[in-house]
């Protein structure tokens, strides 16, 4: 029997429309809600263990078994990037990657240099205050950032360069402490590219875009004759994009990655990457002045907003195997990052001659982080036990300053200061086999935060503060087949506040704890259809808005979150196959008065999925919707963000040479809105502000046309 592992290519997708979960409908066990957890199932690789490195098999759903080993040894990996997905839908940036996490939904409102906006699990996550992402163990979110807690700019990833992605869902993993809430992504990039690749893309409104990926070694040696791999890609990004005022988004990034087998027990992974972008942007417009017709939907209020930013990182994991059959993982990594933003989101509200501009800067922030795993397979009582011990590190070092500027000009400095943050980890994971059917997982993850801020203008201010979080965690697997699973998952997790805010107010919030909760069960309908079904629950004791404007941290107070999400995978014949999830989720601020406690710009209703057509050589297509429904912008639900249902349409014919494609999004033309805000502002020639809904024009139809060389 063959041995399926939850890696690259592995698992196809597929979708039956389902069913509406009714909140009065959820079973309440005491403080247990059932939960569901959307896990999808992959074949069609196996693994290597000693290097990572995969050997392509046949596609075939029917062989899976549900029950196997490896589902239990990442009993908490949702799914993992599947060839077909990376290949099939359509991609502008590594931030489109995230859309690949089932229910996850991103929205664009500052020009293309910002990060998205990220929805999943009923959580508006802001820029990532709710959502861990990580690229090869490195952390992506951003602590006490300029322009929201947890920010995360994914853009200096180059998309040909990942190769999957685990997604974990919930507050159930150890491994991932501030930010996991909503869940974690873990994205890690190719060791080995295969061929080398030169592309050029062009699409309309002015956007290009060239790569190329070099083979360094192309199957010879550099410092040892056991398996090596070298590479470097390079990337540049250029767009007008859609508005009326030009964009001019300009990205760059650099990538090298060497890997290698040092000996019989130590394995090395070296990677550097650097990133650089500008770009013009023209914000969020209020509905009054398109409805006026002072502007049109693709107009601005402010076109002197944007930015630019850039990152440097520099990565090694050196992996060990022991003698005794465990194996050590020391990790070390540094960051250098710079960011500099103007946004204008009130307009004329604070200031009626100069106007409400604002300038958010990070400048030479270094992220300094080590982490460490000892990973060991044994017996208690003659049952097999795995264990897991993590522990690690990691340091901010930054200016970081708020001013008020007009057309990019800066007129007064607002808040300026020193960030200093550290957090220090560790964690046990135990997962212990108790028959060949039922397995119980156990984990504590211990957290310790050193908060300092020193207030350049205030020295009032400023300040220092020490934090401890303890976060325990259970999860339970039981087999009733090979082709059904049924799991329950309880946990704590938390997201940290910034440091701003910790330093001068009151202990409480200062990491905001969570409590996940959820029940399931991953099965198989017949030979092809393997379906995910999950309820699931989660107490927040507050959430935290950052008000960029101010520079200030808004604790508006614990929520509860209940829904529930569903999965299917369907093999239609030997290329042909179906996916679709939908979620579902219902919360509420405890404490407020009923009709007055809507979570503002929670998704509650979201729903993707598609048919594509497969094959190793000559023509794919992928044919995919993505639909999320209207939801409240405020707590009392009188401002509306609109929901969408967009059509997207990917065509790729490939050779052993060559690879050409065809993307179109948004096909049917379908006018939307990506990011939307209840915002009160006031115009130039108004005499009073007004509260209503601003937003983010979403892409027109768009087209983009590319050609691949192989060598």
């Amino acid at each position: 029997m063959r041995t399926y592992c939850f890696t690259k290519q592995n698992y196809f997708s597929l979708f039956f429309y389902l069913s509406y979960f009714k909140y009065q409908r959820f079973i309440k066990i005491k403080h247990l809600y059932l939960l569901i957890f959307t896990i999808i199932s992959f074949i069609g690789f196996s693994q290597n263990p000693a290097n990572d490195t995969l050997v392509k098999d046949a596609i075939n759903l029917k062989e899976i078994t549900i029950s196997s080993d490896d589902t239990k040894n990442n009993q908490m990996a949702a799914q993992v990037i599947s060839n077909i997905d990376k290949l099939l839908r359509p991609t502008n940036s590594a931030q489109d990657l995230l859309r690949l996490v089932p229910g996850l939904f991103i929205a664009q409102h500052a020009g293309g240099g910002k990060a998205e906006q990220i929805f999943l699990r009923g959580f508006d996550c802001d820029h990532g205050t709710d959502f861990s992402v990580n690229i090869d163990g490195m952390p992506v979110n951003m602590v006490s950032h300029a322009h929201g807690q947890g920010y995360a700019d994914f853009h200096f990833v180059i998309p040909e360069t990942v190769d999957k992605l685990k997604v974990f869902k919930g507050t159930y993993t150890a491994q991932y402490g501030d930010f996991a809430t909503s869940g974690a992504g873990e994205f890690n990039t190719k060791t080995n590219i295969g061929k080398s690749m030169v592309k050029l893309e062009g699409a309309m409104f002015d956007t290009y875009r060239a790569l190329a990926m070099i083979d360094l070694l192309q199957g010879k040696h550099l410092f040892t004759k056991n398996n090596e791999n070298f590479y470097i890609a390079g990337e540049y990004f250029y767009s007008n994009s859609y508005f009326e005022s030009k964009q001019h988004f300009n990205r760059y990034n650099i990538f090298t990655k060497y890997s290698a087998q040092l000996n019989n027990n130590n394995y090395l992974n070296f990677s550097a990457s650097t990133f650089n972008s500008t770009w013009d942007a023209s914000g969020q417009i209020p509905t009054r002045a398109v409805s006026d017709g002072a502007i049109t939907r693709f107009g601005s209020i402010d076109n002197t907003e944007g930015g630019k930013t850039g990152r440097t990182n520099i990565n090694a994991i050196l992996t060990t195997a022991l003698k005794n059959g465990g194996v050590i993982k020391n990790q070390g990594y540094y960051s250098y990052y710079d960011f500099n933003l103007f946004s204008n989101f009130t307009f004329y509200l604070h200031d009626s001659i100069n106007g409400d501009q604002i300038n958010q800067t990070e400048k030479g922030r270094s992220i300094y982080g080590y982490k460490f795993t000892y990973e060991k397979n044994s017996t208690l009582f003659n049952k097999q036990l795995k264990t897991i011990i993590g522990a690690g590190t990691r340091i901010d070092d930054g200016q970081t300053s708020l001013r008020h500027s007009i057309k990019r000009t800066i007129l007064d400095t607002i808040s300026i200061g020193q960030l200093n943050q550290q957090n220090a980890y560790a964690y046990l994971d135990e997962t212990l086999y108790l028959t060949n059917k039922f397995s119980i997982n156990t984990s504590v993850r211990f957290d310790y935060f050193d908060f300092s801020y020193h207030n350049f203008k205030y020295d009032s201010l400023s300040g220092r503060k020490q934090v401890p979080k303890v976060s325990p965690k259970l999860n339970l697997y039981y087999d009733v087949t090979n082709t059904v699973q049924f799991f329950a998952h309880a946990g704590y997790g938390f997201h940290s506040n910034d440091a701003r805010s910790v330093v001068i107010k009151s202990s409480q919030n200062n990491l905001a704890t969570a409590l996940g909760y959820e029940v399931g069960s991953t099965f198989k309908l017949g030979k092809s259809i393997i379906m995910n079904a999950a309820l699931w629950g989660l107490d927040l004791e507050s959430e935290l808005v950052y008000v960029g404007d101010e520079a200030i941290v808004d604790i508006t107070g614990a929520t509860r979150r209940l829904g529930g999400d569903l999965s299917l995978r369907w093999q239609l014949s030997n290329n042909l196959f179906l996916d679709g999830d939908i979620n579902f989720s219902h919360g509420r601020y405890k404490a407020l008065p009923d009709k007055q406690n809507f979570i503002p710009l929670a998704p509650t209703l979201t729903s993707t999925g598609g048919l594509s057509y497969k094959r190793n050589k000559g023509l794919n297509a992928s044919l995919r919707y993505r639909y999320i429904n209207s939801r409240p912008a405020n707590e009392d639900n009188s401002t509306v963000a609109l929901g969408y249902f967009l059509v997207d349409a990917v065509v790729n014919y490939n050779t052993s040479k060559f690879q050409i494609g065809l993307t179109a999004e948004n096909l049917l033309n379908t006018t939307w809105n990506q990011a939307q805000f209840d915002t009160e502002s006031k115009l130039k020639d108004e005499t009073k502000s007004v509260t209503e809904l601003h937003y983010t024009a979403g892409t027109p139809f768009f087209v983009k046309a590319s050609i691949a060389f192989l060598f």
